[in-house]
């Protein structure tokens, strides 16, 4: 028997003139991430139905789970318009209910079809009075139910229970290409994950410093990509080598401004990155006042050397917020993995917390490391990190 999800959507709804593009994107991604087997998405109506093959029934949840657009999602039964065959896998998923220990259930019923002979209330009342007559155990509870069963009558019947919930936002590339500046740390993965959410495609750029970060440091970053890409359906991974260029600032630059020029540096490389790929917008994890290289003058200083659209979803998120995303979707354990990367490198005892714009500017310039960068970013490596339902796990050999 093959596997039928029923599948919500949210804010696509709300499109109007545009609706129909993001309902293709929506489906498109879906197929694609499915792409290693069969499966038919249809849509009709404001709702998608995924049907798979038993066999595959995991694949499709994880990837239902973790696609941008979907609200959420059910594993559902189709019938034929005929209320005794409602009746009748209706009263199945109340034994499902019931074997699992709910003590209080309610029938929710949409009847979009106005030719079938019962009203919404009616199929619903019915419903319930049946499954009451079959399981004197349970109880109605139409405020507080622990389970619910729910009918919809479209073109078929279709009758499932509760739910589970998905990432919800607009599917993926809805909202442009971006570059992710991808560290080890606990934020920039969440910041990804949130611009992916709102529709943005993401590429990443990882700055590696060897020797001075070392293998597994980058190894660390390969897996928060691939954590990405479990959302994303993919992930290219760019990584630029800057030992040079934080060698030549540690050299010539104040140490109070090491970490500044630094981020102006990383900025100058993203903005070149981004061109190259014809990318809309640059991604960061920065949040205000989080670090001296974050506050409004500092990062006023640091997003001067590009023209493209600097996003910062955290700028305004607390700490703990942060952690409670990085957890929910599996970064957070790959995050404080103890392998360093190059923002550390280096870091002055008393950072620069306000650069003069105008000064800073100047001194920056006269460094000359424009040419550094560059050349950083000519002999980057790209990887092509793919969808995959096998999450990297920390401390796991890869």
């Amino acid at each position: 028997m093959d596997a039928l999800y029923l599948i919500k959507i949210g804010e696509i709804r709300l499109k109007e003139g545009n609706r129909t593009e993001f309902e293709q994107r929506l489906k498109h991604d879906l197929k694609r991430r499915l792409s290693s087997i069969h499966s038919e998405v249809r849509h009709r109506d404001g709702r998608y139905y995924l049907t798979v093959a038993e066999e595959h029934a995991g694949l499709a949840e994880f990837v239902l789970a973790r696609t941008p657009g979907v609200n959420g999602w059910a594993r559902a039964v189709m019938t034929s318009k005929d209320i005794d065959a409602v009746r009748a896998a209706v009263l199945e998923a109340a034994a499902a209910v019931v074997a699992r220990g709910a003590a209080t259930f309610k029938v929710e019923a949409r009847r979009s079809d106005k030719s079938f002979p019962l009203s919404s209330y009616e199929i619903a009342s019915g419903l319930g009075a049946d499954i009451l007559e079959r399981f004197p155990s349970l109880r109605v509870d139409v405020r507080a139910p622990e389970a619910t069963l729910y009918v919809e009558i479209r073109e078929k019947a279709y009758v499932y229970t509760d739910g589970y919930p998905g990432v919800r936002g607009l599917p993926i590339g809805s909202g442009g290409r971006g570059l992710l500046l991808l560290s080890g740390g606990i934020d920039s993965p969440v910041a990804g994950y949130r611009m992916l959410c709102r529709g943005l495609s993401l590429e990443s750029l990882y700055f590696h410093a060897y020797p001075y970060t070392s293998r597994e440091a980058w190894e660390k970053v390969r897996d928060l990509a691939a954590t990405l890409a479990s959302f994303s359906g993919g992930m290219t991974l760019h990584t630029a080598s800057f030992t040079d260029v934080q060698l030549r600032i540690k050299k010539d630059a104040p140490a109070e401004k090491t970490t500044l020029y630094l981020r102006a540096c990383m900025m100058i490389a993203a903005d070149m990155v981004a061109k190259a790929r014809g990318l809309n917008a640059i991604v960061s994890g920065e949040s205000l006042g989080q670090v001296a290289s974050q506050t409004a003058e500092n990062m006023r200083f640091t997003g001067s050397f590009t023209d493209h659209a600097i996003l910062r979803p955290l700028v305004g998120t607390d700490k703990e917020d942060t952690i409670r995303t990085a957890r929910a979707i599996g970064s957070y354990e790959l995050s404080i993995l103890p392998y360093e990367d190059c923002c550390v490198l280096f870091s002055p005892k008393h950072p620069i917390l306000k650069a003069d714009f105008a000064a800073e500017r100047e001194a920056f310039e006269a460094l000359g490391l424009r040419e550094a960068v560059a050349e950083s970013v000519a002999t980057m490596e790209t990887l092509e990190v793919p969808f995959s339902p096998e999450l990297p796990r920390a401390g796991a050999a890869r």
